[in-house]
């Protein structure tokens, strides 16, 4: 050996460190944050915030950029985080459908801002509101819209007549005003010439295409000045509305027609009021029209032209776009006459007595309501408008109707579904500001009709929930007995069912609504239809009853599913069923106990539905119990859940991805640790046994048990104050059995490593010596399986820096591991400095040095006579040695044999041209040998002179500062040894090393 290392005895505080200390002022894990008041482009004052240290500049546009710089994001979006970005771009034109995207490209043509019908307006404090949208109590149109466009779609094949999709026209040169006004009076009837076209076998996507087109030219020709044009195609528009060839799709093409002529109006009122100058009383000065003009603000020219418009429609010869047309520009009205909106209003509404056809009439009125409810807040049109419907409604189901339904090659129940966007919106202007009397006359009106379903179903979209939900008992009844041709009763219930459980009704009423729907549900004969319902009646029985009736639910649905493995054609409501009970249940533990939650679980049959359920149900319980404390004991429901992970374990394969696996696992180690049964530690071991023996693919939960097996174990040693007795003995070291067992099961070589290191100290902690050998030594040998590199989060790293944290780790337990008598001195240290040269470090690489420098740390510790710290009823190493010579004289050449790996490792630095890493590893080899070995050897003083002299050549690799670090803690050394040929050693030492400053 090139080294003669002896241990010297010190007293603790000489291991104390004085190097690479500096102040500083705050934590260094402190998040550092930016904050800037004022975003690019602007002129302001800029202050930032780092790590709690406010600083101001005035130079704002360069503290803005520098702030901004920090975040790529910030950069790309102008200051604002994407979603926020995201979030604007919707509420511009860029994020709408393509009608409103040509209306605000339409609407940045004109002068005025448009603001869309139907559209609720903000309400300055103070401001009495004018119409019922203003009211808030409505909801918008715009919000039903997309809606409708998506429910009502078709195949087949769409036409459109129109003469204004090849170009514009030519427009006749007028001279006078009467020729122009002949000429624009013959426009309105010039349809019949060869202009005219019908286009042919449209699909939907290209019928959506030519409203579009129809759309930008009726603003192109407005922008033009070409008035009758816009006219024109506002009435060839609205005569689409006629056409119910494809009847299927009529409530989607009123939407996109309707779109058309709100624009048209807008444009019409917007010119009259940009023609209106209003001259203030008691002056010269010529402005527009206020917001809240009144008639007799407006000039006489003004109502004339207003006035002419309104002669225009009137002369036009059919009735429905002569109706679509009025009510598009009904709100010019205001320039005439203060209350002429409600006479019109109920002149219009006589007048759509005259269409025939009872769908095309309902969604005229719609539009007549949809339009005078944002004009005024009068709703009497609104009641006659319904009194008409209910005194045609059964037309609906008369002969001819059904004839053409039969033509249509569509069912009764598709077409009645037809009516409901516009009766919806009818009966819910009919709801605004109604008593619950008046409510209530309109109900018994309804219930009388003949098939009173469509009516019933569209006043439960559209009454206030609290009014249905008071009336529960009422309504069940009704749809209990009514007739339902056309509709389904299942479709009735299932609606009420979603509107209870939203509302409940009066407590006093529960009860009797649940058990009378569920008797009317059981009873409709169609297992489809029971399922839907039950799918909806699942939420409002979980959230407003007990176990008992959610038990009862659940045996009505298996009733209805077991036989003829009718199931299997109902899994998606079999599925939300499970999740709506298991998440809005009080008491989420007693419904895993009912006796028929498991059965009902047993119905899913295929594996990825029951996967899917069963994963459900995890996720529910862990959300319902992540914030108490509340814990398992009782057997039937950790059985339920023992069964539901058992699910999730097997479905976990080679294929399954790192996600799914870490999400599968999540939900198990929360089951895992919520089981708890008390001081009954035994049951609590064996349900962790079981636990293994379900769970063998999830390496997590594998790792949970363990840790919980070891948390047991020193619960015990806790109660019994670490006096164990003949009983609690056996119990940890059958913990630590089953740990030891468990381990090698698991397919990471770092947890496994982790899990045997902590296992053997908690088995060390417990006395239980030879367990805690056993597993140091498996923890040892699986450093040369640890590969050098991993992946972590979709990026490899290297496993260096684990393993050096490890055997920090490991020597500071190993100094309380007393040695087992039948293996040697220091064994488990032999077999580390064995094991880790074989783990492939980098070539370049300090770690092994590193490690080799705390295994003298060590050993410097093991040659004293008595250890820092102890465990009791442990005898460590000093009390079983007594600083023995011969054991002594074994950590001395242990020491020696891995200083002289560290000179090797010098050499082989020194042949690299690696300066600055041999100078460090000099110096640290310099603390090492002033600290733990005795200087008075000549071998040993040679070495740490020449040592000194090593990592001072280099200086320049080397902070100057911990030089002068080094100097002063040889120094402290020098006054605090109590050896005195160690201490004249130290000064004779520190001599040479200022020499050599």
């Amino acid at each position: 050996m090139a080294t003669e290392w002896v241990c010297v005895q010190r007293q603790q505080d000489e291991c104390r460190r004085y190097l690479d200390q500096f102040k500083v002022l705050d934590h260094p894990l402190k998040q550092s944050t930016i904050t800037v008041l004022e975003s690019r482009g602007t002129r302001g004052k800029v202050s930032t915030t780092a790590n709690g240290v406010s600083l101001s500049s005035n130079n704002s546009a360069a503290m803005s950029a520098a702030a901004l710089s920090l975040d790529p994001l910030t950069i790309a979006f102008d200051g604002s985080d994407p979603l926020s970005q995201f979030a604007k771009q919707q509420s511009t034109s860029l994020g709408k459908d393509p009608l409103s995207r040509m209306a605000a490209e339409m609407e940045s043509s004109v002068s005025v801002p448009l603001s869309p019908l139907g559209s609720r307006n903000s309400l300055g404090k103070g401001k009495e509101p004018t119409n019922l949208l203003e009211l808030d109590l409505i909801e918008p149109w715009a919000a039903r819209r997309g809606a409708i466009l998506n429910k009502y779609t078709t195949s087949e094949k769409l036409s459109i007549v129109t003469s204004f999709l090849t170009g514009g026209e030519t427009i006749k040169p007028q001279t006078t005003m009467s020729e122009k006004v002949k000429y624009r009076l013959e426009q309105l009837d010039d349809f019949d010439d060869g202009s005219v076209r019908q286009m042919l076998d449209l699909s939907q996507q290209e019928y959506v295409v030519k409203i579009e087109q129809l759309n930008h030219e009726l603003v192109q020709a407005w922008n033009q000045d070409q008035r009758v044009k816009a006219l024109k195609i506002a009435i060839q528009c609205s005569k689409l509305l006629s056409d119910t060839s494809v009847i299927q799709f009529y409530p989607s093409k009123f939407v996109l027609i309707t779109d058309i002529l709100d624009i048209f109006g807008r444009l019409v009122y917007d010119r009259l009021r940009t023609k209106a100058d209003y001259i203030h009383p008691g002056t010269r000065e010529v402005t527009s029209l206020p917001e809240s003009f009144t008639p007799d603000m407006v000039p006489e020219s003004a109502k004339e032209t207003c006035q002419n418009w309104f002669y225009k429609i009137a002369s036009i010869r059919e009735l429905l776009p002569r109706l679509y047309v009025e009510i598009a520009i009904l709100r010019c009205y205001s320039f005439l006459a203060q209350d002429e909106f409600g006479l019109a209003l109920r002149r219009l509404t006589k007048m759509i007595r005259g269409i025939g056809d009872p769908l095309v009439a309902i969604h005229a009125r719609c539009y007549l309501c949809r339009v005078g409810m944002s004009l005024t807040l009068d709703r009497t049109y609104i009641g006659e408008n319904l009194d008409d419907i209910l005194a045609v409604y059964h037309t609906i189901f008369n002969g001819g109707i059904r004839s053409e339904i039969a033509r249509h090659r569509i069912t009764l129940n598709g077409y009645l579904s037809l009516y409901l966007p516009a009766l919806d919106w009818i009966l819910q202007g009919v709801a605004i500001l109604t008593t619950d009397n008046q409510l209530d006359d309109i109900l018994q009106r309804c219930k009388e009709k003949k098939n009173p379903a469509l009516l019933l179903q569209s006043m439960m979209q559209s009454f206030r929930s609290d009014f249905i939900a008071s009336r529960a008992t009422h309504f069940v009844q009704i749809l209990s007995s009514i007739s339902v041709e056309g509709l389904s009763r299942g479709q009735l219930f299932r609606l009420l069912g979603s509107i209870l459980s939203h509302t409940p009704p009066p407590t006093e009423q529960r009860t009797v609504v649940l058990a009378s729907a569920m008797k009317t549900i059981s009873s409709l004969g169609n297992v489809e239809e029971f399922m839907q319902c039950a799918e909806m009646w699942a939420q409002y029985t979980s959230q407003h009853f007990g176990l008992k009736e959610i038990d009862t639910f659940l045996g009505q649905v298996l009733q209805q599913m077991t036989p003829n493995r009718l199931y299997e054609q109902h899994y998606h409501e079999l599925q939300v069923i499970v999740d709506k009970i298991v998440s809005n249940a009080q008491d989420v533990h007693g419904v895993l106990a009912l006796d028929n939650f498991l059965p009902l679980l047993e119905l899913f049959q295929k594996e990825t539905m029951k996967l899917e359920v069963c994963k459900n149900v995890l996720t529910s319980y862990r959300n319902a119990t992540a914030g108490d404390n509340a814990l398992i004991n009782d057997p039937i429901v950790t059985n339920a859940l023992m069964y539901i992970s058992r699910v999730l374990n097997d479905s976990v394969n080679a294929l399954t991805g790192e996600d799914e696996r870490r999400q599968i696992s999540g939900l198990v180690c929360h089951f895992i640790r919520k089981v708890d049964f008390g001081r009954d530690f035994e049951q609590q071991l064996a349900f962790y046994v079981e636990a293994r023996s379900v769970l063998s693919n999830l390496d997590s939960a594998l790792s949970t048990l363990i840790h919980s097996v070891n948390r047991l174990a020193t619960s015990t040693r806790r109660i019994v104050k670490g006096q164990h007795t003949q009983k609690t003995a056996a119990f940890v070291k059958a913990c630590a059995a089953y740990c030891f067992i468990t381990i090698p099961s698991i397919i990471d070589v770092r947890t496994r490593m982790e899990l045997y290191l902590q296992s053997g100290q908690v088995a060390l902690l417990n006395s239980c010596l030879q367990h805690a050998d056993s597993c140091f030594e498996a923890a040892l040998n699986l450093i040369p399986e640890m590969p050098r590199m991993v992946e972590t989060d979709g990026k490899m790293q290297s496993t260096e820096g684990f393993i050096k944290t490890f055997v920090v780790n490991f020597l500071s337990t190993l100094v309380i591991v007393p040695d087992n008598p039948t293996q040697g001195v220091l064994y488990l240290l032999r077999l580390l400095l064995e094991v880790v040269p074989k783990y492939p470090f980098e070539s370049t690489s300090s770690m092994l040095s590193g490690i080799y420098l705390h295994v003298l740390d060590f050993l410097s510790v093991a040659a004293q006579e008595v250890y820092p710290y102890h465990i009791v009823n442990v005898i460590s190493n000093d009390e079983l040695y007594g600083s023995d010579p011969k054991f002594i004289a074994e950590v001395n050449e242990l020491c020696c044999t891995v200083c002289d790996k560290l000179l090797q490792h010098l050499k082989a630095l020194l042949e690299s041209n690696a300066l600055r890493a041999q100078s460090q590893l000099a110096l640290d080899l310099f603390l090492k040998i002033i600290t733990g070995a005795d200087l008075s050897v000549d071998k040993m003083f040679t070495l740490t002179v020449n040592l000194w002299n090593l990592a001072v050549k280099n200086r320049s690799a080397i902070d100057p500062k911990q030089l002068q670090t080094v100097v002063m803690y040889t120094e402290h050394l020098a006054h605090i040894t109590q050896v005195e040929s160690q201490r004249q050693c130290l000064w004779l030492l520190l001599d040479k090393m200022k020499s050599r400053m």
